[in-house]
């Protein structure tokens, strides 16, 4: 069943119809409201990640009609002219056919023997053999990538790190083991762990990349959701990721206020803040995630200008931005570009900043600017590092 590499790009994720329709919003974590034809009506989401670079407001999607309770089910959005799957449920199914067909040059000549393995208290995706050794095989979906860095995952994965560590575990008795990220793009230049959003992952990765053969794969899907070009394997910047990964760096807080409010913040004065959104950049030298994590509580003594900021707000999300290099000035430099105001001398004592807190008058994980500058900032700056250096 190998056939040729034209052959095998006859894949087709679907072989029935599919439409086109806009995001809208997002109801749950498995339900998204869509717009088809100018009508409003609402499709399952089979994909539990957060997907904040690829669900904004108006994005063009695939669907294709259900059986299930919901009239459609989400295929695939457009992002950056490309087609990105979203079905997780697929990805499987891709792989079993790329194996069969040799598009896995890692796996080229391997059988597939089973899926879906239990090993211990998980499940492998595939057990493959391949003269007369067995392989076994973990896949992952990667739809988190800027303009040239891929990553995953884009939420914390428990069982992604679980599943790294059976895989070492089967390693150490002789097995060979690979870990296959399924990168929906060409367009990334190389893949690292997102080791901003997941850093327990991320440090398993590593630490086991030498017994786990790690695999990022990228692919292009037409709209007829069709692969329109050979599988091409991504390159992972070993010695970047060591000299970035680790509990430091910057970071953005966005704080939630419903209403209009007033605060006293020390020798700041009084600060008015209207409904909103605002987002504090700051850093953290070391234990960045004890820094972050600050923010979320209420009860605390009141310190600096952001513990202020927290007795008013409904919410906080935190963003840390893991990296060696000092970029909190930059980030806020970024952020004073698109904000919609700024609260003057807030969090900037100790530079030149004008303000450190920015007003967004709509979410800013909704709005693509933003989106923007956290990608180029996490991911992207590192593409700009490697260039710098050579």
């Amino acid at each position: 069943m190998r056939g040729t590499k034209h052959e095998a790009l006859n894949y087709k994720i679907s072989d029935g119809p599919l439409i086109l329709g806009h995001f809208l919003r997002r109801k749950n974590r498995f339900v998204v409201q869509v717009e088809i034809e100018g009508a409003a009506t609402f499709a399952y989401l089979p994909n539990p990640g957060r997907l904040w670079e690829i669900l904004l407001p108006g994005v063009l999607l695939l669907l294709a009609p259900s059986k299930g309770e919901l009239p459609f089910v989400v295929m695939a959005a457009k992002r950056r002219g490309d087609w990105v799957l979203l079905h997780t449920h697929v990805v499987n199914d891709v792989v079993d056919w790329m194996i069969r067909h040799d598009l896995v040059p890692d796996l080229s000549g391997a059988k597939i023997l089973e899926r879906e393995v239990a090993v211990n208290k998980s499940r492998i995706d595939f057990l493959l053999e391949r003269c007369g050794r067995k392989i076994f095989l973990e896949v992952k979906s990667c739809t988190l990538f800027g303009s040239y860095v891929a990553a995953f995952p884009d939420a914390v994965t428990a069982r992604g790190k679980r599943h790294i560590e059976e895989l070492a575990l089967l390693a150490k008795d002789g097995y060979e083991v690979a870990l296959l990220f399924l990168v929906n793009s060409l367009r990334p230049k190389f893949f690292l762990p997102d080791y901003h959003t997941d850093l327990a992952f991320s440090e398993a990765l590593a630490e086991n990349r030498h017994a786990v053969d790690v695999m990022p794969l990228g692919v292009r899907w037409s709209e007829e959701m069709k692969m329109g070009d050979l599988p091409a394997k991504l390159p992972v910047p070993w010695g970047l990721i060591e000299e970035e990964m680790a509990d430091r760096g910057a970071y953005l807080s966005i704080f939630e206020v419903d209403g209009f409010r007033e605060i006293d913040i020390g020798a700041l004065g009084r600060v008015q803040l209207r409904p909103g959104f605002y987002v504090y950049a700051g850093s953290g030298k070391k234990n960045l995630t004890a820094r972050i994590n600050r923010h979320l509580r209420r009860r605390k003594v009141l310190h600096w200008h952001v513990d202020y900021l927290r007795e008013v707000s409904e919410s906080v999300l935190n963003l840390p931005i893991r990296t060696a290099d000092d970029i909190e000035c930059d980030l806020a430099a970024s952020m004073k570009e698109i904000a919609n105001d700024i609260v003057s001398n807030f969090g900037c004592s100790d530079c030149r900043c004008d303000s450190h807190l920015f007003y967004f008058s709509s979410d800013p994980l909704k709005r693509s600017d933003f989106i923007k500058r956290l990608l180029y900032f996490r991911f992207d700056r590192l593409w700009d590092k490697i260039n710098t250096r050579q």
